[in-house]
């Protein structure tokens, strides 16, 4: 994980500098999986386990950047860390960078891009967050806030 990179992101101000915190990185664990595991279920609308699974993926990116110490500005900017917070690869911050832009298609406009491979693919990139972010262990910060 490349905390160089994390501090050019608040130098910019995409990203603060905030202390970590135990308590928000479990809750934000507990609401990934629980959305996680409720976006599985096959007798859901498609739209409604996109949007679980969307938001599942966004507590568990949260949660691994709160791990490290930091808080976004913006949403999307979860998924594009996730190199840095989590060593994942393109291949999955892409799928969860796509499915943002579906969301605030949905949200804001009103558009239905949603489709079964999305979900799929989007179920795939949020399990691959959940089972990195569940390997970050406990949350250990110094006197600064600032992980250890």
């Amino acid at each position: 994980m490349s905390s160089n990179e994390l501090n050019n992101l608040v130098k910019s101000g995409v990203l603060k500098a905030e202390p970590a915190d135990q308590k928000e990185f479990d809750g934000l664990l507990n609401s990934g999986r629980t959305r996680l595991a409720d976006a599985k279920k096959s007798n859901l609308a498609l739209e409604s386990q996109f949007d679980l699974a969307y938001n599942a993926a966004h507590a568990l990116s949260l949660a691994a950047m709160r791990w490290h110490g930091y808080r976004p500005e913006k949403r999307y900017i979860v998924f594009q860390s996730l190199t840095h917070t989590l060593g994942l690869g393109p291949e999955v911050w892409r799928v969860l960078d796509k499915a943002h832009g579906i969301r605030n298609s949905v949200e804001y406009e009103g558009a239905l891009e949603v489709n079964k491979q999305m979900v799929v693919d989007l179920l795939k990139a949020a399990e691959t967050v959940q089972a990195a972010v569940e390997k970050l262990g406990p949350v250990r910060t110094t006197k600064s806030g600032r992980k250890q």
